[in-house]
């Protein structure tokens, strides 16, 4: 099997932000370039998922916000937008040619977003489980839910925080709505510390619900799109980013296409997390080759 080549970095200027985002050559092939994308999570996330497509040019990169892109504003919440206005900046930047692109989580609305402004950038997007509440019949019940996870880190810090967004992103089927004024859950029952350090930086509690779960698809501008849009769900039925990928894919006209693993299925040891990463990148192998 082909080594896939280390990566360099590069930062890009911004509007607001300095972003910093990687490549991994490979200057025999003829396959457009693959960036793979989450968001708040960075380019560490794909370590795994990279080095099984050693036949393409791949990039990372790091959300504005997150990681090593920095914010002016740091306390100002990026929107799919400004991601979206990122990741077209870093395509015309590698060259300006239709890559493919894996997202998943946040980085799947943001893809989305993408896709609505600049389709001419996107031969295939998958996107994989995106959060999105807008597009759920209890949206009014799930958007107060992550409302409320920002409040309680706000108020109570990064481990209560962690917990009550553990509890959201866990919940089966549609929210209550009473749930945002349920009590969040011990912090100690995900092993998170129960003791605040007085810090409200981090990227996802602090800056990407605020920024990303209130935002609406542009649905026509999809649906007119050039770009091969592939709606992709892991196995865990029920949960809010499962439920958002079958809804979009429904309001498209199309079917979600379902992946090996969980929310995380491409992690191979990143952040403690391992899926099924060998299954998940031959099924993105197959999706890609067929889309």
């Amino acid at each position: 099997m082909k080594t896939i080549a280390e990566p360099t970095t590069q930062t890009l200027a911004a509007p607001g932000a300095v972003i910093a985002y990687d490549i991994r050559r490979n200057d025999e092939t003829t396959e457009p370039i693959l960036f793979l994308i989450g968001s708040p999570m960075g380019a560490a996330g794909f370590g795994t998922l990279a080095s099984h497509f050693p036949d393409r040019t791949i990039i990372t990169y790091d959300p504005r916000g997150s990681e090593r892109s920095e914010l002016e504003s740091p306390t100002t919440p990026p929107t799919p937008e400004d991601h979206a206005d990122d990741l077209h900046l870093i395509i015309q930047e590698v060259g300006g040619e239709p890559v493919d692109l894996f997202a998943s989580s946040g980085g799947a609305v943001n893809a989305l977003a993408l896709v609505a402004k600049h389709p001419e950038d996107v031969r295939t997007l998958v996107a994989h489980e995106p959060p999105l509440p807008s597009v759920l019949p209890d949206r009014e019940a799930a958007q107060a839910a992550a409302r409320a996870v920002h409040e309680t880190y706000m108020r109570s810090g990064f481990g209560p925080g962690m917990a009550h967004f553990i509890a959201v992103v866990s919940h089966q089927g549609e929210f209550p709505d009473d749930f945002a004024q349920q009590p969040a859950p011990d912090p100690a029952m995900f092993g998170m510390p129960t003791e605040d350090d007085g810090s409200r930086t981090d990227p996802l509690l602090g800056l990407a619900l605020v920024g990303s779960m209130p935002y609406e698809l542009d649905m026509d501008a999809l649906s007119k799109a050039s770009t091969t849009i592939v709606m992709a769900a892991g196995n865990e039925e029920g949960t809010m980013a499962n439920r958002s990928a079958q809804a979009i894919a429904e309001r498209l006209g199309t079917t979600v296409v379902t992946f090996p693993g969980d929310h995380g299925g491409f992690f191979g040891g990143e952040y403690g997390q391992t899926g099924e990463p060998d299954a998940f990148a031959a099924k993105l192998h197959e999706v890609l080759t067929h889309a």
